[in-house]
């Protein structure tokens, strides 16, 4: 998917406390080469790590890569095949790939990333009330990265193809 990391999937299922019980199951359902993203915030430290471990032990299982929403170190620590989240937070640490989570322009252009995380391009749950993207504006924004852009935010496979972008879900994929 991108020139240091082209092996990135195309799919990526988002996790969160919404969609925890059902996260293997999920999981089974995607293509084989997918991603998950595992965020869990609303899990104590402990908690989170050995929930992560499980979900990573099940993605690997089933050929898929798992990534943690924290900083590189940690995401090296904990045995993650990449870390997600804001620019900053990512622009350190040990070399493994990163996704950068972005929402405009400006947040595009900082930081190191081997593919970013655009949102919500659609209205989304996560974020109710936040003003969308929409399909234009997502594809001028998308034209501007330097690195490949995943789209997030209300997003469904039917979405992707039409956008014909790589993509994440929580719900579409749950």
């Amino acid at each position: 998917m991108s020139k240091r990391h082209p092996s990135l999937p195309r799919i990526w299922l988002v996790s969160d406390a919404r969609n925890d019980a059902g996260l293997e199951a999920a999981l089974k359902r995607l293509p084989r080469g997918s991603g998950v993203i595992f965020r869990h915030y609303h899990l104590s430290p402990a908690e989170r790590r050995a929930r992560f471990a499980e979900v990573r032990r099940a993605a690997r299982r089933l050929g898929h890569r798992a990534f943690l929403s924290a900083d590189a170190r940690t995401a090296r620590a904990w045995g993650a095949d990449g870390a997600y989240g804001p620019a900053r937070i990512l622009a350190r640490g040990p070399a493994l790939p990163r996704l950068a989570t972005a929402h405009s322009l400006r947040e595009m252009r900082g930081g190191r990333a081997d593919a970013l995380v655009l949102s919500p391009v659609f209205a989304t749950r996560s974020h109710p009330g936040a003003p969308p993207l929409g399909p234009l504006r997502f594809r001028l924004l998308a034209r501007q990265a330097r690195v490949p852009v995943i789209a997030l935010g209300g997003m469904t496979a039917r979405r992707a193809a039409a956008l014909g972008a790589a993509w994440a879900a929580i719900d579409g994929l749950s």
